[in-house]
């Protein structure tokens, strides 16, 4: 086999293989484990959302991802690298949103977009990126004099300016406005229609299931249930809640057949006053998956 043949199967094995895997990933800090065994593939040109309270270990996961923190134990490879120990063309391929806003403050946003460019071989145009995430008013603007959304905007931009095969995003529309959030978001869809894979972490359930593909929830830094986002706790979503009330007292009963219920109450009695039918909401399930108490949920069956 020569060398050209045996790199094109190294090349063709890469696009096959996922684009992050971690096996048993683990990170303490002072004794305690704040991602404890975490198992999780996302797949080349997927957009996949963590989802977690804070302190979950999210962030813990996504720096460890990015090659910026030190795993203690676990297998953990990124585009076919271990990030600790990955060069610079690795870090070339990948893009970050951090929380943290590191951008000269003296510069305008077209001139700080316009000095990282140099840095990729081949940048997205600065005027394209400065309306995709919204910041055409801004563009001759110092950074300094921009809003705390406006940065996260600004930090986006960054993130994305070098074309990479995979992009980080940390809690990025974290400040930003409703209008902003969905320019944001078809920034994405753009992403993932260039095959470009993404990661991001969210605290909003409207954005996970807006944009991912697959989401997985975190708690106490493990990883609880991962499913496409119209999936996840497939079974809390089975049970269904009828309340109705009954002699001057509210009545309540979980159900996997509320059709059933509805027929038996309606045969005895054919007006049920306060008669509703619920299922548990996305925000229902992610609650019940972090084990916080929902604003919907009942005290327990009456039946």
């Amino acid at each position: 086999m020569t060398t050209t043949q045996a790199a094109a199967l190294r090349a063709a094995a890469t696009e096959t293989e996922p684009a992050v895997r971690m096996r048993g990933l683990v990170k303490r800090y002072g004794g305690r484990a704040v991602v404890d065994g975490l198992d999780l593939e996302v797949g080349r040109g997927e957009v996949f959302a963590l989802l977690g309270p804070n302190g979950a270990g999210k962030t813990t996961t996504i720096e460890i991802l990015e090659g910026v923190r030190k795993r203690d134990g676990g297998d953990v490879s990124v585009l076919g690298a271990d990030p600790g120990r990955a060069g610079r063309s690795w870090r070339a391929r990948i893009g970050v949103v951090s929380q943290g806003e590191g951008a000269a403050q003296d510069l305008t946003v077209r001139e700080i977009l316009d000095h990282f460019s140099v840095y990729s071989a081949t940048p997205r145009p600065t005027a394209e990126l400065i309306a995709a995430v919204g910041l055409d008013e801004k563009a001759g603007t110092r950074v300094g004099r921009l809003s705390g959304g406006q940065r996260r905007r600004l930090a986006v931009a960054l993130g994305v300016q070098g074309r990479p095969e995979l992009v980080f995003l940390d809690e990025p529309t974290t400040g930003m406005d409703p209008v902003a959030r969905r320019q944001f978001w078809e920034l994405i869809r753009g992403l993932r229609a260039d095959g470009t894979t993404v990661l991001l972490t969210t605290h909003y359930l409207d954005e996970a299931a807006e944009l991912a593909d697959r989401v997985g929830v975190v708690a106490d830094g493990r990883l609880v249930e991962v499913a496409p986002p119209d999936e996840l706790g497939a079974e809390l979503r089975r049970t269904a809640t009828v309340r109705w009330m009954e002699d001057g007292a509210p009545r309540t009963v979980r159900t996997e057949a509320p059709a059933a219920v509805l027929r038996d109450l309606l045969a005895v009695a054919g007006d049920v006053p306060g008669l509703t039918v619920t299922r548990p909401t996305l925000e229902d399930v992610y609650l019940s998956l972090v084990g916080a108490p929902s604003t919907t949920a009942t005290q327990g069956d009456l039946r």
